[in-house]
């Protein structure tokens, strides 16, 4: 007679749901050390490629690791040193921002009155730029927490560089289905891809963008240049939420027009560094759907904070590459529509479309 399930399909289908929930809360729950693990496993897929290259070239495993993390360390050392000089520069400077910003509001205010439109009580005194930066000041991490966080994540991250090329053979080791292996391959090529020039074209935008803000003269232009590189990771708003301060900070200093430059600037950077990044990835077929990523992005926000939203993209997909390893779990990428990135398929055409929402970013 042949073996009988214990549980019906659906109740083991509750089960699975109901432990998703507690997953869910624990990941909240631990969100400063997932932030950890997510962070280091992150910077270990933009540093692998240089690590193999190394190796290949007979350079021992452990000193290829050291030589490639300590690079990165330097350089994320010097990132941090430029935005605490910057911020501090900013906090420094704040008595001629509030100046700035009162004229300003004065212009606003006395053009609104020539056209009768009646302001009420406000005056341009009352927006207190001090109250707003201790606010920041006092919400910030302190130098000793970062140093902390930033050892954790190096360390985690040597080892992550010295056990990933060992993975793949751990990985067929614990499955007997060929196509889920090479499914898991292509997704992992993909995501890694992905991270790379995700980064290098962050990099590019970040140091266009902070050097014409430093040409014109726009105040903190090295710090808006950094938050540029760290939020161009958010797909779809990350790019306006980090121009924000720059145009901000350049209508505080040049009017109506100097925001205009950096709105046109903003734009023609985008369509400079951004579109070859699309054209990339849809020669891949690297398309997930757009309310996918939008849900990543608040999902991720809420569990793990600004650095889940940074990395919501590819903690997605190592998501969606778990799910695909699951015989209970693999139709829901079939439902969210990503299914094709394990196969290798086209994307079917939506019905009534002629033209495929564009690639995520």
């Amino acid at each position: 007679m042949a073996d009988t399930p214990i549980l019906p399909r659906s109740a083991g289908t509750i089960l699975l749901l109901t432990a998703a929930v507690f997953l869910i809360i624990g990941i909240q729950a631990l969100a400063y050390i997932i932030t950890i693990i997510v962070v280091s496993l992150i910077l270990a897929m933009i540093v692998y490629p240089a690590t193999k290259a190394l190796r290949s070239r007979g350079l021992p495993e452990i000193a290829a690791v050291g030589a490639v993390t300590v690079i990165a360390c330097v350089a994320v050392l010097l990132i941090c040193y430029l935005v605490f000089f910057s911020f501090e520069n900013l906090i420094s400077a704040l008595p001629l921002y509030q100046r700035e910003l009162t004229a300003r509001l004065s212009e606003i205010l006395t053009l609104l009155d020539r056209y009768g439109i009646d302001t009420g009580s406000f005056s341009p005194s009352s927006v207190n730029l001090q109250g707003f930066a201790g606010f920041l000041s006092s919400s910030a991490i302190s130098i000793a927490d970062l140093l902390l966080y930033l050892f954790f994540i190096a360390v985690t991250t040597i080892f992550t560089l010295i056990e990933a090329p060992r993975m793949p053979e751990r990985i067929r080791r614990v499955t007997n289905r060929p196509e889920s292996v090479e499914g898991f391959s292509r997704m992992s090529r993909f995501l890694i891809d992905f991270v790379i020039v995700r980064t290098e074209a962050n990099l590019v935008h970040g140091f266009l963008f902070g050097a014409f803000l430093w040409v014109t003269g726009v105040h903190a232009a090295a710090l808006w240049g950094v938050l540029t590189f760290l939020l161009a990771y958010i797909p779809y708003i990350g790019l306006i939420v980090a121009a924000l301060p720059a145009i901000f900070f350049a209508w505080l200093q040049f009017g109506l027009w100097g925001a205009i430059a950096v709105i046109a600037a903003v734009a023609v950077l985008n369509a400079l560094v951004e579109n070859p990044i699309f054209a990339h990835f849809a020669s891949r077929r690297f398309d997930i759907p757009a309310l996918v990523v939008i849900l990543s992005v608040i999902f991720w926000g809420w569990a793990l904070g600004v650095a889940g939203m940074i990395f919501a993209v590819p903690l997605t997909l190592i998501v969606l590459m778990i799910l695909q390893f699951s015989d209970d779990w693999a139709w829901v990428n079939t439902i969210l529509g990503v299914d094709h990135l394990f196969t290798g398929e086209q994307t079917p055409p939506a019905e009534g479309r002629e033209a495929e929402a564009p690639p995520v970013r």
